[in-house]
């Protein structure tokens, strides 16, 4: 680990918290594009930074929205520190089209699975649709700007592996 790292962990830390304030409309609270960052430093991270990035923006997000869940809260961020970890290790390891499949897999339908169990079957199944939305807008976003900007920033300052 290198200063460089933890600056760009930084970063892409604070850019998921301001990404937090993007909030899509739901019954289940605070959904927004605070993973958008996350997926994108997957191009410049090693995939424990992008988690620690991820679990950041929730927590922020979900700080912004008054943590409608309360301590279920602190289970989301684990669960997104993993599901990025994840996706990051794809992404290192080339598989462009499963980093995407496995996120909208495991953040739009796996993710919530606890809530099932923890909180109602009717929780689970209101709040589903609307994770699975918000997990596919930030894919999307994410998906439409990653190839540009990691064209740009290797080549202005080599940051890329």
């Amino acid at each position: 680990m290198n200063v460089r790292t933890l600056v760009l962990t930084a970063l892409f830390a604070a850019l998921c918290a301001v990404g937090g304030f993007i909030k899509i409309p739901s019954g289940v609270g605070s959904l927004a594009l605070d993973t958008v960052p996350a997926l994108l430093s997957a191009s410049f991270l090693p995939p424990v930074f992008v988690g620690f990035a991820s679990m950041t923006g929730h927590i922020a997000s979900a700080m912004y929205a008054g943590f409608p869940l309360g301590p279920f809260h602190i289970l989301i961020a684990i669960e997104m520190l993993v599901i990025l970890y994840v996706f990051a290790r794809l992404h290192k390891a080339g598989r462009h089209s499963w980093k995407w499949i496995f996120f909208i897999i495991a953040n739009g339908l796996l993710a919530p699975l606890p809530f099932y169990f923890l909180v109602s079957p009717a929780f689970f199944i209101r709040a589903v649709p609307a994770i699975l939305l918000a997990t596919v807008l930030n894919a999307i976003v994410a998906a439409v700007v990653m190839p540009a900007l990691s064209k740009t920033v290797s080549g202005r300052f080599g940051l890329i592996r």
